[in-house]
């Protein structure tokens, strides 16, 4: 089975806003033509965020696709604001699957997450304008694999 993973950054450029989510199910129905049924989101604000949410309303009417949480660590949304919060929790009751890379947040968590999902991703959908971010050592980590690479990012400027 095809996997896709998305990778991103939490803030996303205002003037993408409105055209992201569009962008985002288009590639989803791209990639579930290809034959991906399983796909992987961090769940981390952001970008992550509004990938899953793209997943869980395309699954409305494709039910053999699933939506898998690679998550970083158990407490990732200590910090996080109630709206915030509240969103995740969400995504993670829709989620078919939650891996949890750490028990606890450590300096190693994220990059293990981004080399999982890198490692375990066929097609990967990225947002990433900055090669020194996290997505962007995701996606550098997916080049380094072999992996394809669509980066929306570069689509949208």
């Amino acid at each position: 089975m095809t996997t896709c993973a998305f990778t991103g950054h939490r803030r996303i450029a205002p003037e993408h806003r409105s055209a992201l989510p569009g962008m985002i199910y288009s590639e989803i129905c791209r990639a579930y033509d290809l034959g991906c049924r399983r796909f992987i989101a961090g769940g981390a604000l952001g970008f992550d965020t509004e990938a899953a949410r793209e997943v869980i309303r395309f699954r409305l009417s494709h039910p053999d696709v699933s939506l898998v949480l690679y998550l970083p660590c158990i407490d990732q949304d200590a910090t996080w604001n109630d709206r915030q919060r509240s969103l995740y929790n969400y995504i993670l009751n829709c989620a078919n699957e939650v891996r949890y890379i750490s028990e606890n947040y450590d300096s190693n968590c994220m990059k293990k997450r981004n080399f999982a999902m890198a490692d375990e991703c066929d097609i990967m959908i990225a947002y990433a304008s900055s090669p020194r971010s996290g997505s962007g050592q995701t996606v550098r980590m997916a080049e380094m694999l072999g992996k394809e690479i669509h980066n929306l990012y570069t689509a949208l400027n």
